[in-house]
């Protein structure tokens, strides 16, 4: 049967801090969208003027397809892609791009929308270990010195989840001692925690079917809650055992869509947005119960690209992918947009200290400050050919980013004396 446009680009996921070399002030980039899960990270001694070629390229390394975006820890970069039949897991030197460490694993998953065989899911490094979800559902995890594996989960088989518009792109929550992911299994295996130490399965919760968005853990009101922004809205679970403390339905009455934005959680309220004609929504929780703040379907529909909170505002991406998006910031408080740049196209967005970095489809990187009173761009380059859908890594004054077949590294300091 011949696929219909509409299908076309329902979302692509992961399926993502600028410093001087005199004042580096930075963290880790251990996971999709960076240390809190937020796309925010510190940054001081930003080069706000590039070279008329762009930022000063440190490497360039081949790797094989994926929507799977990079992850930064200390001296080493891990990145997930899909070479032939095998999935492989690839452990660099920061500063180099020199292979540390390799793992393959074989894999036949075959994308039937033809967008892309590799991953999607983005790894996470948390303590000794790198979790990986494969494209097929594969859960692995190893050991972040040498890359031996420790354990598999195949969960598509053991918890037999039916199959879903893309692969699977839910990136690894590891919250103390649990990996936790929306599987969107029937029979209460919604979402599932998994042992760190051996795969075993600690609870099961739900019956939500899997999305593709990556979910948060925040500490509300003294307890650890889980926000999962599944298929059918949100979704939010005490951490320790998944006991269902609230949901919100917010999804596309039409099947052919996905929900793809990680919830963004500010103490009590929670943004989550979509597209599809649903729009955002910001939500106050108390005890168990979820009120409405404001909604709106002209304010962010994010279709993929997860918005970013910097001060009294939200920076992201207004409308469907494949129609050309419009660049917008909006009050987070009562979701009335401040500015809109125009079909800017499709991409992600960063915050990096007092900046906006903004890695757009077409491989185009753009600095820009982030405030509310206009869009306010700083340098532009190309650092990729087109098309860039993985989420970037931002660490140590690197940026980190890829496409279909590169991975490339970036100084984005000031130059030193």
């Amino acid at each position: 049967m011949k696929r219909h446009r509409y299908f076309t680009l329902l979302l692509l996921i992961p399926l993502v801090s600028l410093v001087a070399s005199s004042v580096l002030i930075a963290a880790d980039w251990p996971q999709f969208l960076g240390p809190s899960r937020d796309g925010r990270t510190a940054a001081e001694g930003l080069a706000e003027e590039w070279p008329a070629e762009g930022p000063r390229v440190l490497w360039k390394v081949s790797v094989g397809m994926a929507f799977s975006g990079p992850v930064v820890v200390g001296d080493r970069v891990f990145v997930v892609h899909r070479k032939g039949n095998e999935e492989v897991v690839q452990c660099l030197e920061a500063a180099t791009g020199k292979q540390v460490w390799r793992f393959a694993s074989p894999t036949s998953y075959k994308d039937s929308f033809g967008f892309n065989n590799g991953p999607w899911a983005t790894p996470t490094v948390h303590g000794s270990h790198v979790f990986v979800l494969g494209a097929g559902g594969v859960l692995t995890c190893l050991e972040k010195s040498s890359g031996n594996r420790t354990w598999t989960v195949d969960t598509r088989a053991k918890f037999s989840v039916k199959d879903r518009f893309f692969g699977d792109a839910c990136s690894p929550l590891v919250e103390g001692d649990l990996v936790i992911l929306n599987v969107g299994a029937e029979d209460g295996a919604g979402v599932v925690a998994f042992k760190v130490s051996d795969g075993s399965v600690a609870w099961k919760s739900s019956d939500h079917e899997a999305s593709y968005s990556t979910p948060v853990v925040k500490s509300v009101g003294g307890k650890r809650k889980a926000f999962f922004f599944t298929r059918e809205g949100l979704l939010v679970l005490d951490s320790t055992n998944g006991a269902v403390e609230s949901e919100f339905p917010w999804r596309a009455r039409i099947h052919a869509s996905v929900n793809a934005a990680t919830p963004l959680v500010d103490g009590h309220r929670v943004f989550i947005s979509t597209s599809y004609g649903v729009g955002a929504t910001l939500l106050e929780l108390r005890d168990g119960k979820v009120e409405t703040v404001w909604k709106s379907k002209d304010a962010l529909t994010n279709h993929y690209a997860t918005s970013v909170r910097h001060g009294a505002h939200l920076y992201g991406y207004h409308g469907r992918q494949e129609y050309g998006p419009d660049l917008r910031c909006i009050d987070f408080a009562t979701g009335k947009p401040t500015w809109t740049e125009k079909r800017f196209g499709g991409g992600s967005v960063l915050v990096a200290g007092d900046y906006l970095l903004l890695l757009a489809e077409s491989g185009k990187l753009t600095l820009a400050r982030a405030i509310p009173q206009k869009f306010a761009p700083l340098a532009s380059a190309s650092i990729l050919a087109p098309t860039v859908r993985a989420y970037p890594a931002f660490a140590n004054g690197r940026l980190y980013a890829r496409n279909g077949d590169t991975l490339v590294c970036v100084d984005l300091r000031n130059p030193g004396p």
